[in-house]
């Protein structure tokens, strides 16, 4: 057990190129890095704010929530396992390419089988779809929870490919992190489509358009590398000055939702403005994202290729902890001061 090597690879990604050393790590070690921890958290946070606002709108049952939790994280881990494998077959992960510069890429540096792929892989996905069957089941087959279900099993094969490859891949994450994921998992807890689905959906946009915006900006870093293997990702048709300004609208678009819930809409009170105090990695990102892309990497500078991810990432992650301690503070308000903000 080595806490040291798990805290590390939920901060950012594990290199390693020696085999023995790959062999040498715990199993939750392995499965951090090879399902990508540093993003896959932001799959619990999502599920954490969901919950959040179903509790303070007095719909919140805490075992379904705590499945669908657990499912959502299961299938965002077996969905990169599948996106590797699938990159790997058609052989876009080979010759020093993106994915296997910054991190360690199992199958790339020969420490999987397809075997030892499948056994990880089948964890995952039957884990995630048992938490599904019981969603369904708990809820008596919800037509919600149908929709939600066949939406999961629909992406999951098909994002890698053919989606990613025809520029949809983006369109694809937007929507599900920004529209679906926390307005799904907030309706199936009320157990019906709520009145205030539309603010529902902007309070899941404010964090889920974090994540769209991290992995676009890591689509615009590997844009040259995209074109030289075939991959038509949206940044790659757009290019890549109207691919950063794209970028640049998407993190401000996270503030300017949460304003509006705050000050015009009153969904939220002042206490979500916490946000606020991650601007200043906003910013950074903004002047970062004003710029071309470096064609090497600077002196010190550890995690190339993820020139524009890597500090959208770190951004993201202090805005959902703020949003979240944000929500928490505005759930205790309106318990002790009724109507408060309203």
């Amino acid at each position: 057990m080595d806490l040291k090597l798990w805290w590390f690879a939920l901060q950012k990604p594990v290199k390693e190129n020696d085999k023995k050393v790959w062999d040498s790590f715990d199993v939750i070690a392995k499965w951090l890095i090879s399902t990508r921890a540093t993003v896959t958290q932001l799959t619990l946070m999502a599920g954490v704010i969901s919950g959040l606002l179903a509790y303070r709108d007095g719909y919140f049952d805490f075992l379904p929530w705590l499945v669908m939790t657990l499912g959502i994280y299961f299938a965002h881990s077996s969905e990169n396992l599948v996106n590797d494998y699938i990159d790997y077959t058609r052989g876009i992960d080979e010759d020093n390419y993106y994915r296997g510069q910054y991190g360690i890429h199992p199958l790339v540096h020969k420490f999987w089988t397809k075997q030892d792929w499948a056994r990880w892989f089948l964890t995952a996905g039957v884990i995630a779809v048992l938490c599904g069957l019981f969603v369904l089941v708990y809820t008596d087959f919800s037509p919600i929870v149908i929709a939600l279900f066949i939406f999961g099993v629909a992406i999951l094969p098909t994002y890698a490919w053919p989606l990613k490859y025809l520029g949809l891949g983006e369109i694809l994450i937007f929507l599900n992190w920004g529209m679906i994921l926390i307005p799904g998992i907030y309706s199936i807890l009320a157990g019906r489509i709520p009145e205030n689905l539309p603010l529902i959906v902007m309070a899941g946009m404010a964090f889920g358009f974090g994540f769209g915006s991290f992995n676009w900006g890591k689509h615009v870093d590997k844009i040259e590398a995209d074109k030289k293997k075939g991959v038509g990702s949206l940044p790659v048709r757009l290019g890549e000055p109207a691919a950063r300004w794209v970028n640049i609208f998407t993190v401000t678009l996270s503030y300017v939702l949460v304003l509006y819930l705050v000050f015009v809409a009153r969904f939220f009170s002042p206490t979500v403005l916490l946000v606020f105090l991650a601007a200043g990695r906003g910013w950074n990102v903004i002047k970062l994202l004003r710029q071309p892309r470096p064609t090497q990497a600077p002196p010190g500078f550890d995690l190339w290729p993820r020139w524009f991810s890597t500090p959208q990432l770190r951004h993201i992650r202090l805005f959902g902890g703020l949003y979240i301690l944000g929500i928490i503070l505005d759930i205790v308000l309106r318990m002790y001061i009724p109507g408060f903000w309203q």
